[in-house]
């Protein structure tokens, strides 16, 4: 994403965007990511420099958020998408100041809250699917003996 050129002659897009307490001067679509983007948002096949692009102008516009206020891999696009990102700080890339500048991770893409209700508890969603794993394999280990 970065150096990309915009519409006017010589002119470029932002060097960095801040996200909380991240710089992020490039976003990555994991091979997952991608998938469940085709999935769950959009059905046809799109390439990962227009997710990524599209990725870019939510953060440009501020529609990005934390899903909750403490936690830092949870985001909520347009208060409907949830996604799953991570960060790593680029090496030898300083800001004009000193500060590190981030990669910003596209882990997955979970879906959207009006579509899948479960969405809007993460917590209490992991934490049911975590007890019906474990309850599943209680009972297969029964079965077992």
């Amino acid at each position: 994403m970065r150096n990309k050129g915009t519409e006017r002659w010589s002119t470029y897009e932002p060097f960095y965007i801040t996200l909380n307490d991240k710089k992020i001067a490039d976003i990555v679509i994991t091979k997952h990511a991608r998938q469940r983007y085709e999935e769950r948002l959009n059905g046809d096949n799109t390439p990962h420099d227009e997710i990524g692009a599209w990725m870019w102008e939510c953060l440009k516009q501020n529609r990005m958020v934390p899903y909750y206020r403490n936690e830092q891999d949870v985001y909520l696009i347009d208060d409907d998408l949830v996604v799953v990102a991570e960060f790593s700080e680029l090496e030898h890339e300083r800001d004009l100041i000193g500060n590190p500048l981030h990669r910003m991770i596209i882990v997955t893409f979970l879906g959207r809250m009006s579509e899948t209700i479960e969405l809007r508890d993460l917590k209490s969603y992991y934490s049911w699917l975590r007890h019906s794993r474990r309850m599943t394999l209680m009972k297969n280990s029964r079965k077992r003996k």
